[in-house]
């Protein structure tokens, strides 16, 4: 994808920087999170556009009389697996990305995923989304905070969260041959309590990452961008799966 990833800037302890007097990180961190909320609200409008603007919501989805999802049309499955495309296209195609194409990576990640989840607004209640993203906000502020402030290494943590995703695929994908509510239940939770982690996880990657990068504007331009593609996934990803637990279905 670039040289910001998982893992990298790893070289700086986290008891060695001092983030709380730092005005340039502070800075810089201010831009991660402005993109990353603005992305939640670009993906916010456009989930409600594809989800219950009905001549948009007939091109991607098949829909009850009574207004519930019965399955997806041909572009609504491209719309669907697009994001998971661009992702892998990004990790295996993209080398020496420049802060314009990491920028235009990201936000073509946000306009997909925010199309593919008006499909939420037709299986789930107006109420029950709203009070889940609310949760979900407070929770990625808490969490957030907690990677930022933290003096521990949460390093050896992330490699675990990080084959936890892994398994959270594999058991998702399993689970779509078996349809055993038990084992949906079971990644839904494990779900929940990985991309917790993970938030706190990034969140200090991105601190050690502005270190690494000693003043160079150029890779810092890029780092916002990847950033803001990691806490902006791990928010979506955290919402989803607490939208699954204990969203009131339609």
């Amino acid at each position: 994808m670039s040289d910001f990833n998982r893992g990298y800037a790893r070289s700086i302890p986290a008891d060695r920087a001092d983030m709380s007097v730092d005005a340039g990180l502070r800075s810089f961190m201010l831009g991660v999170y402005n993109k990353v909320a603005l992305g939640l609200l670009v993906s916010a409008v456009l989930a409600y556009i594809t989800g219950q603007v009905e001549p948009v919501q007939r091109l991607l989805y098949q829909v009850t009389a009574d207004g519930r999802l019965a399955g997806y049309t041909i572009l609504g499955y491209v719309v669907a697996f697009g994001p998971l495309a661009v992702i892998l296209f990004g990790a295996f195609g993209m080398k020496n990305a420049t802060p314009r194409t990491s920028g235009i990576y990201y936000w073509t990640i946000v306009a997909l995923l925010g199309a593919s989840l008006g499909a939420i607004t037709l299986l789930y209640t107006g109420a029950s989304i709203f009070q889940t993203f609310l949760i979900t906000a407070t929770a990625f502020g808490g969490l957030s905070l907690v990677g930022y402030t933290t003096k521990r290494d949460l390093g050896p943590m992330g490699s675990f969260l990080i084959i936890g995703v892994i398994g959270l695929m594999i058991a998702s994908i399993v689970n779509i041959f078996l349809g055993s509510g038990m084992l949906a239940f079971i990644v839904n939770v494990v779900g929940v309590l990985v991309f917790a982690g993970l938030i706190a996880y990034d969140t200090q990657r991105l601190k050690m990452t502005y270190y690494e990068l000693g003043g160079d504007q150029t890779a810092m331009g890029v780092a916002t961008n990847y950033g803001a593609l990691s806490l902006y996934l791990d928010f979506i990803n955290l919402f989803m799966f607490l939208l699954r637990l204990f969203g009131d279905r339609r």
